[in-house]
């Protein structure tokens, strides 16, 4: 049985990765921070299933400790500070996770356990003000907040201890992945939860950002199956992984409030407030090298995802409204 240990097991791609790997017969093993109070909402029906470990990406010897203890044949580092507006407002701690946090887990492996596969979550917001569209593996980077920024360096120092130690590690260059366990936070959970709010009768308005910023979208569900390619494969690669489209802000609010029967246009209001003060403007993924290699494609429409969304939070909103 092989072990694997996910680093952000609490948090979205963790909780689909972990339920993906238990259905392949996986060992797993989930690393959280310890703190006053659990945040197990997303793998609280696979706790009786898998081990969970504390340790912590500011905390070399924690990382260190995990690695003895566990040994695991596979790492996936899914843990950051993920929301890119909080970059700006912390900047530093943003680096501290997403970035050194990447070289201390990387050391840990060199040191305990350089057999180990590991799999660095990159991320497409590294290309920020793009060169090309679409954007592949050979892209040059041009990150337009601080956590862009902090990515481009978890990646090439993942890059760096592949090339200088020979361990099996790999970035996979995600673009955005959404689901119904996507913090709130985030514009398409933002979206799902405004529409069924309103729907709901338990708000009247919706206040957004850029609406005309475009991104390619796909299932988060679909996206933690080509990590694990990326793991099986004979040499240690980087992939792009995304759907090839792109949707506008406008196009995701637009299908969403259409999925209830609503005209965003009586809803939705752009404000300044949520503008970032460097916008990426277009993203837009060419995944050809993982579908040809990895023999991956998504599964899960843009349509779809939306419906998906806005039908999960109208369920759980609906008790909150029948009080």
């Amino acid at each position: 049985m092989p072990k694997a240990l996910i680093t952000g097991v609490t948090g979205q791609d963790g909780s689909y990765l972990a339920e993906f790997l238990l259905a392949k017969g996986y060992e797993v093993v989930g690393m959280v921070r310890r703190t006053s109070h659990d945040s197990y909402e997303r793998i609280e029906h696979l706790l009786d299933r898998m081990e969970i470990v504390a340790a912590d990406l500011l905390d070399q010897h924690s990382l260190t400790v995990v690695l003895q203890e566990t040994r695991p044949d596979e790492v996936y580092n899914l843990a950051a500070q993920s929301f890119v507006p909080t970059s700006w407002t912390q900047p530093v701690l943003t680096g501290e996770f997403t970035a050194l946090g990447v070289t201390r887990i990387l050391e840990a492996i060199r040191l305990v356990n350089p057999r180990a596969k590991f799999y660095q979550a990159s991320s497409s917001e590294m290309f920020g003000k793009v060169s090309e569209t679409p954007q592949r593996e050979t892209t040059p980077f041009y990150p337009r907040s601080p956590y862009g920024v902090a990515k481009v360096y978890g990646h090439w120092i993942t890059v760096n201890y592949r090339e200088s130690y020979d361990l099996f590690a790999v970035s996979g260059i995600l673009f955005n992945h959404e689901s119904p366990r996507r913090g709130i936070e985030f514009v398409t959970r933002k979206v799902t939860d405004g529409v069924a709010r309103i729907q709901l009768g338990l708000a009247s308005e919706l206040r957004l950002g850029n609406l005309d910023a475009r991104r390619d979208w796909g299932f988060a569900g679909d996206y933690v199956e080509a990590m694990w390619l990326m793991l099986q494969q004979p040499r240690a690669h980087d992939y792009v992984i995304g759907t090839a489209e792109t949707h506008s802000v406008r196009e995701l609010v637009e299908l969403a409030f259409g999925h209830v029967g609503l005209d965003y246009r009586k809803y939705v209001v752009s404000d300044p407030r949520f503008h970032r003060p460097a916008e990426v403007d277009l993203l837009l993924a060419d995944p050809s090298k993982a579908r040809k290699e990895l023999g991956w494609a998504p599964k899960v429409t843009f349509a779809q995802l939306v419906a998906m969304m806005v039908d999960a939070d109208l369920k759980r909103l609906s008790a909150t409204a029948r009080r």
